[in-house]
């Protein structure tokens, strides 16, 4: 290490980053403490990178889209001091950017771009944003060149990993998201240890597994415990939005504990069904041999739900309750996340936020901070529900974007009691979201034919009424035939009508774009 001058990044061991991430993060307290008090050198960096282990990398174009998927952050520019850098793959089409600044209530669109620095990297090719920029020293100069003052700013990631401790020490500044030091809490395998220790119920399984010699034994004592069982999961320790899970039957095997059965077994796992069609049986055990997973039981009943709990420890250790949606699923086997629906419906929303904030009280004693969700799987027996804790999310997902997109716009807030969500003035609203409106149809929409449509059918948020659809995701409508909304109404009722009728608009939009035209003769 150099005397005279500070060190780069590379020049410094694991525990001597940590031990200069430790040190930013001590600042977070009072960098937090600064929100929305109008200081004028308040500022905040968002780089939604997917630092994620895919099996399979995502297209160009949809990455670039999950990135604009967080573009929902610009609404805090309603804070008339704050500036914004936000940084994605390649440049975001400044129609787009209009839109969102279009959204922001009681605020000057100019004035607010006018504190909105955009930073692309140029590169579009398969990787993590974050992996991009931390090999660009002089796009990190340019990023700190544009923060006011380092004591008054944080990182906003999506995820966190080693690559976003880097990200922030190379800005100089603390991160807002859990410590990656406590990532294995977050898996697959992990958060079965933290709901043990919360004593909340959970599926049967084993954990920490590897090869499919132990997947056979794990699922050996599952059909011993479970002799009814008629499928398993099995699901990759870092899977994320179900595209890591596979069903294995176990319909028809011999008895449970007979000679038999572990050769049948090792027959299902060859077979077994993932849920991403894209990944083959190899790639699915090879990742697993990499990362490991869980095998547990498939949680069956007369009606079985999937909602999600979000909330957040706060950097002054406060546990928070945010919201509590309804996931919508759908994929080969009903595991792949498509949207979700808020609030969840209040039969079981009270039982699952009780859940939550027991496993939240053990992440917060480990020290984990920023905003995570967790997932359960709900069957009702009768009048009642039983809730079954699954998955702990320690990142932003699904949910995050449209429930933030509501709050934002409304400045309303989650009731945990009455399981609502009211505005300031006390009306209740909803939200149906999605991330996966996807039609071939939409491959003839270009982002111009969307704005022009949002604005002919009057589907546009409409702040008096504070209702309307609010769109995400939108340059993957050309390129990936996919675009997301949030449809935001006074009922569940007219949530799913306000939902229903932009996507019928949508595909009559796209069917006469695709219309052939006679020529011009």
């Amino acid at each position: 290490m150099r005397a005279s001058t500070p060190p780069t990044l590379g020049e410094l061991d694991d525990t001597a980053r940590y031990a200069v991430f430790d040190r930013l993060q001590e600042r977070l307290p009072a960098v937090w403490d600064g929100i929305q008090t109008g200081d004028p050198m308040e500022s905040v960096v968002v780089v939604p990178s997917l630092t994620l282990d895919r099996v399979v990398a995502s297209s160009p174009g949809m990455t670039q889209a999950m990135e604009e998927r967080f573009l929902f952050m610009l609404l805090l520019l309603r804070q008339p001091r704050l500036r914004m850098v936000y940084v994605t793959s390649v440049t975001i089409d400044p129609a787009i950017i209009e839109y969102y600044l279009s959204l922001l209530p009681g605020v000057i669109p100019s004035h607010a771009r006018s504190r909105l620095h955009l930073v692309s990297v140029g590169d579009a090719r398969p990787g993590a944003l974050t992996e991009k920029l931390l090999a660009r020293p002089r796009l990190l100069a340019l990023i700190r060149s544009l923060i006011p003052d380092p004591h008054r700013c944080h990182l906003v990631p999506y995820n966190t990993t080693a690559m976003e401790r880097d990200l922030a020490i190379e800005l100089g500044i603390p991160m807002y998201a859990a410590d990656p030091r406590l990532f294995p809490l977050g898996t697959k395998s992990g958060c079965r240890q933290v709901f043990t220790e919360a004593g909340v119920q959970f599926p049967a399984g084993s954990e920490d597994l590897a090869t499919p010699a132990e997947v056979v034994t794990a699922l050996t004592a599952l059909r011993a415990r479970r002799p009814a069982a008629r499928s398993a999961m099995l699901k990759l320790n870092e899977g994320v939005s179900g595209s890591g899970n596979a069903v294995v039957d176990l319909t028809g095997l011999p008895a449970p504990g007979s000679a038999e059965e572990a050769a049948a077994l090792r027959q299902r796992i060859a077979a077994m069904a993932l849920e991403d069609n894209a990944i083959g049986i190899d790639a699915f055990l090879a990742k697993l041999a990499e990362r490991r997973g869980i095998v547990e039981e498939r949680i069956v009943g007369d009606e079985v739900r999937s909602p999600s709990v979000q909330l957040r420890v706060t950097p002054r250790g406060v546990l928070e309750i945010l919201s509590t949606h309804d996931q919508i699923l759908g994929g080969p086997s009903g595991q792949s996340y498509l949207g979700a629906r808020f609030p969840a419906d209040p039969a079981y929303a009270p039982l699952i936020t009780a859940e939550a904030v027991r496993i939240s009280e053990v992440l917060a004693r480990k020290g984990v901070m920023g905003r995570f969700a967790i997932d359960f799987v709900v069957v009702r027996d009768g009048a009642a529900w039983e809730s079954h804790a699954i998955e702990i999310n320690l990142r932003k997902g699904g949910t995050t974007h449209p429930f933030l997109t509501l709050q934002f716009l409304t400045d309303g807030r989650y009731d945990p009691q009455s399981a609502r969500f009211l505005t300031p003035a006390g009306a209740e609203r909803h939200l149906v979201a999605t991330d996966h409106f996807e039609d071939p149809l939409l491959h003839g929409l270009r982002v111009e034919d969307l704005f022009d449509l949002v604005a002919r059918t009057g589907m546009h948020y409409d702040q008096a009424r504070q209702r309307g659809v609010v769109f995400h995701m939108i340059s993957a409508i050309t390129e990936c035939g996919r675009v997301g909304m949030t449809a935001i109404g006074e009922s569940a009722a007219q949530a799913e009508q306000v939902y229903a009728e932009a996507e019928q608009a949508l595909r009559a939009e796209a069917q006469a774009a695709l219309t052939p035209q006679p020529l011009p003769w």
